[in-house]
């Protein structure tokens, strides 16, 4: 029993002196300072701060007069020549080629000569003329789509005439180009049909007008660049003449009481004036479109005509 008591005690002294002994020492060692880092000194300024006082300033505006003129700066140039520095041409290499001069021959000459003055006395080339100046001008491309389209509707204008009105255009025919001995029997079938009558009349204005038109650009007659505008005063300068000389003629036959005689010369030249409306169709479409050459041919013709 005592020996268990005295091992017990031996065992707790030893775990005693064993956690005196690994417990931390309280005393804080002292940090190690940096020699090398200054010490931070803060100064504190111990003079009393003086606080400004402002003067008293007046309250008129002065104003500062400067002098505006601007001090010219004279430059005088230096007069002094500069020196002119040589290049220096000893780095360069010459030619050691020897210079032959070329004697041309007699012969050589004379061939020279003559082709100088072949180019001088050239037909199309003025190659020691004084030089020319030559403008350009636009070349101006003549529309003829709306000529093309008229000429095709005054061929459908007397086509339609030619279906719709068969027999008079017969008449008309039969009556200018053949002599029989119904003539006054046609003329009354001609008369009875007053509509077609109007229809050719229109025919030969338009077709006639045309044609005055065409003849007077051939020869450089020229009131206005408007050709359709010429048109209708060429148109409008027969009507004004052939209505003239229908009232002038039934004047003239009411005035001598020879009615019959003037309706029949009436009848007569309204006559002609269609079958030329007629005829000109074929000769407009000519001159419309024409190749140069051929334009004073079908003019002549038509004079002829």
């Amino acid at each position: 029993m005592k020996k268990s008591l005295v091992l017990l005690s031996g065992i707790l002294l030893i775990a005693v002196l064993s956690f005196a002994q690994t417990k931390g020492d309280s005393v804080v060692p002292p940090k190690d300072t940096d020699i090398n880092k200054p010490a931070r000194t803060v100064r504190t300024d111990t003079a009393r701060k003086v606080i400004p006082v402002r003067k008293a300033t007046d309250s008129i505006r002065r104003t500062t007069i400067t002098d505006t003129a601007r001090k010219k700066q004279v430059f005088i140039r230096d007069s002094t020549p500069k020196p002119v520095i040589a290049a220096d041409t000893s780095h360069l290499k010459k030619d050691t080629i020897p210079v032959v001069p070329i004697k041309a021959s007699a012969d050589q000459l004379a061939r020279i000569s003559r082709f100088q003055d072949a180019l001088r006395s050239h037909p199309y080339f003025n190659f020691y003329g004084r030089a020319i100046r030559i403008t350009e001008q636009e070349r101006k491309r003549e529309d003829k789509d709306a000529l093309f389209y008229f000429i095709a509707g005054l061929l459908l204008y007397y086509a339609l005439i030619k279906v719709v009105f068969r027999k008079y255009v017969d008449n008309i025919m039969t009556l200018f180009f053949r002599v029989t001995m119904r003539q006054q029997q046609i003329r009354d079938q001609m008369l009875q049909t007053p509509l077609a009558s109007l229809f050719l009349n229109i025919l030969y204005l338009v077709s006639g007008g045309m044609y005055l038109v065409f003849v007077g650009r051939y020869y450089g007659v020229r009131i206005t660049d408007n050709n359709w505008l010429l048109l209708a005063y060429a148109s409008g300068l027969l009507l004004v003449v052939y209505l003239g000389k229908f009232i002038l003629l039934k004047l003239a036959g009411w005035i001598f009481n020879i009615t019959a005689a003037t309706d029949t010369y009436i009848f007569i030249v309204f006559l002609v004036n269609k079958i030329i409306g007629i005829l000109l169709l074929p000769v407009l479409v000519m001159m419309a479109f024409p190749y140069p050459a051929f334009f004073p041919v079908v003019l002549t013709l038509s004079y002829i005509m």
